[in-house]
């Protein structure tokens, strides 16, 4: 948990409308690191980067990270089909876990209270990783989140001889405990979104592997 500081007042709001002093992470320029990684990852037209130092620093360290997500790729090539996915599903949670994030507020409006959203996302996979057989993808928080509540996105991948409905019921309840119990978080809505399903074979062969 950590109670946000004040940026760089710079009069510029960010493209998501964050706002200067609201706490988002931003850079010696004054701008959101997210707003930068967004704007590179869909190749937007960004002039004040090229000028910028800490804009172009946070990009090279986006690019070094793709690097090695490709090199990886194309180490997988022709290990198997499982090895590969089981590669980039790994590589997709720890490109997740760098991205800097919002700061989310905790407990009731007075007790100013926040956790940074990559927090919150490992302790939300790890909660669904106690329902049996399951393992966590991506989790994302969607819109604005403040005290009234906030709605989360979270993949799974599920053994395919358990139903998934009631899978998912399994998910949700455990997010919401961990939620409640460990963060202090007011969790309205959870979409499970079921990414792959693995049989009993499968996951034998990956540990062989």
């Amino acid at each position: 948990m950590t109670t946000p500081t004040d940026p760089p007042d710079d009069g510029h709001a960010g493209e998501y409308g964050e706002e200067p002093g609201d706490g988002v992470d931003r850079l010696g320029c004054g701008r959101s690191l997210v707003d930068v990684w967004d704007l590179w990852e869909r190749r937007a037209h960004d002039p004040h980067r090229r000028s910028c130092v800490h804009c172009g620093g946070a990009v090279a360290d986006l690019e070094r990270l793709e690097s090695a997500v490709c090199g990886l790729r194309d180490e997988t090539e022709g290990v198997g089909e499982e090895t590969a996915s089981l590669a980039r599903r790994i590589m997709n949670v720890v490109r997740l876990e760098l991205r800097p994030g919002r700061p989310l507020p905790l407990g009731a409006p007075d007790e100013d209270l926040w956790v940074m959203e990559a927090v919150a996302a490992r302790a939300f996979r790890a909660a669904a990783e106690t329902v049996p057989g399951v393992r966590a993808g991506s989790c994302r928080f969607l819109g604005r989140v403040d005290h009234a509540g906030a709605e989360v996105r979270l993949e799974v991948h599920a053994p395919a001889d358990r139903p998934l409905t009631d899978l998912a019921a399994r998910v949700r309840h455990a997010v919401y405990e961990a939620a409640d119990r460990e963060l202090g978080m007011r969790v309205t809505l959870v979409h499970v979104v079921v990414a792959d399903v693995v049989t009993p074979s499968d996951e034998k062969e990956g540990r062989a592997r």
